[in-house]
């Protein structure tokens, strides 16, 4: 790990070089741990587990006592900093120790109130330092995926689709989908996941309307469409993945927009290569989508990059437009919702290969 490690933090430092800062302060649980491999969980958004400081030639992870022993043992390409009074109160000392006088920061996740804070302690220090905002610099670099990575997000996938497919075998109508969620969750757990990467979504029905349904304790029941979405972290890595599928025989309207999402989904995952673009690729699907009559029923994004974090960049979609790379892994999961009634989504995940795009699942749609 050292020299992953020592590698990325290369590359970040030209990246620092680059934008004029002298001083860079990671804050953002995905980007501490890529760059440190530092694995301590923040809990919640106004708490931290800690905070890298990075220079040309330094590096400090700065943390307090609940991490400090498991700081020293994950981390030992950086001086450990253990603070007593909370990360505003040890700024001055780390900022003075590290001569900083360009101070880039994450804004995205650095809230206006430590903002405040931070900026309170350099002034009641008498320090010169210019607190610079940043976005996606350590984002940038995660998007390629290194092997080790790729692989990691394979075991994920791997155990993630086990664990649905027993669950589909001794799936029945008339139970609930909590009970079907709680199935996922404490499989993926047995069979050696650290843990789901998102609360697995299970909606059966009019439920499966709603992309991001939360699971109800209505039962399933057979001629209806039952949405699944889940995942399992493997090593930090997340997979992703959604099926759609029906208890008993499927009607014939299930069966038409089953095979329009699942055309889209074919479309996308072929045009997928180095160079076109993730508006390009959204457009293919949402157009075919749109040219079968559901147009406005896919309403989402088509996918997005999955690492350390389930979401993360590259999003496939109708803004921002980004040139996809090789390494990049992402889902492509068009979908069509359809009130009252219910939705179908299908969601796999690829790896972008110099020749196109390669499917990493292994469970059949």
């Amino acid at each position: 790990m050292g020299e992953i490690i020592k590698h990325r933090l290369a590359k970040l430092r030209t990246k620092l070089q680059d934008q004029g800062l002298d001083t860079f302060l990671v804050l953002q649980a995905e980007n501490r741990r890529y760059l440190s491999g530092f694995t301590g969980e923040d809990g919640q958004f106004d708490e931290s587990a800690g905070a890298l400081f990075i220079t040309a030639d330094e590096q400090i992870l700065a943390t307090d006592s609940r991490y400090e022993t498991q700081a020293r043992m994950e981390t030992p390409e950086f001086e450990v900093y253990g603070y007593k009074k909370g990360l505003a109160e040890a700024l001055p000392e780390i900022l003075k120790g590290l001569h900083a006088e360009r101070l880039g920061f994450e804004s995205a996740r650095l809230s206006y109130l430590q903002f405040q804070r931070f900026e309170k302690q350099l002034k009641d220090h008498d320090l010169s330092v210019s607190m610079i905002p940043t976005e996606g610099v350590v984002e940038a670099l995660r998007m390629i995926k290194e092997p080790q990575e790729i692989e990691a997000i394979r075991r994920s996938l791997a155990v993630s689709e086990s664990v649905f497919e027993t669950m589909r075998e001794n799936l029945s109508s008339g139970i609930s989908e909590k009970s079907l969620a709680w199935t996922l969750e404490k499989g993926l757990r047995e069979k050696g996941a650290e843990s789901v990467a998102f609360p697995p979504i299970v909606a059966s029905g009019p439920n499966a309307a709603l992309p991001h349904a939360v699971p109800t304790d209505r039962c399933v029941e057979h001629g209806e469409p039952i949405l699944f979405d889940w995942g399992s972290r493997f090593h930090g890595y997340c997979s992703d993945i959604s099926r759609t599928i029906v208890l008993g025989e499927p009607g014939s309207h299930f069966k038409r927009v089953y095979q329009v999402v699942r055309d889209a989904q074919s479309m996308a995952i072929e045009a997928i290569k180095p160079g076109i673009t993730t508006q390009a690729v959204d457009k293919i699907a949402r157009d075919h989508i749109a040219a079968k009559g559901f147009g406005d029923r896919f309403g989402h994004g088509l996918g997005h990059g999955v690492g350390l974090a389930t979401h993360e960049k590259p999003h496939l979609g109708p803004i921002r437009p980004m040139n996809l790379e090789v390494g990049m892994v992402m889902t492509v999961e068009p979908g069509i919702y359809i009130p009252e009634w219910g939705g179908v989504r299908l969601e796999n995940m690829i790896v972008i290969e110099a020749h196109g795009a390669v499917v990493l699942n292994h469970h059949p749609l």
